[in-house]
């Protein structure tokens, strides 16, 4: 042997992996204590502005389309000190103005 005598210095492959997968079951600290105290049922709170990239996202378009449509006023935003932030309805009355649009106007 290598030096390695006796059962209590056996490496076994799953010690070298390190702990095991998750199980589908376990939960992260914040959501064992959200649910202990009764917030599970609480619906995520979005947040109010977004950034260009979060709201390009939302979107499912580029960032380089989002800042267009930003600079050309399509998709209203605001200066929040030197931040350019996009109030999250603000996407929702570009996506209203845009399918106005392309029913012609009638509302």
């Amino acid at each position: 042997m290598s030096g390695v005598s006796g059962a209590n210095n056996e490496v076994t492959p799953q010690s070298r992996l390190g702990p095991g997968p998750q199980t589908p079951h376990s939960t992260s600290r914040e959501a064992r204590g959200a649910a202990r105290h009764g917030f599970q049922d609480q619906q995520v709170r979005l947040p109010l502005v977004l950034t260009v990239e979060e709201a390009a996202d939302r979107l499912g378009v580029g960032r380089t389309v989002m800042y267009a449509l930003v600079s050309s006023g399509a998709v209203e935003s605001v200066r929040i000190g030197r931040l350019r932030r996009i109030p999250a309805d603000a996407l929702v009355a570009f996506l209203d103005a845009l399918r106005d649009c392309q029913r012609g106007g009638a509302a």
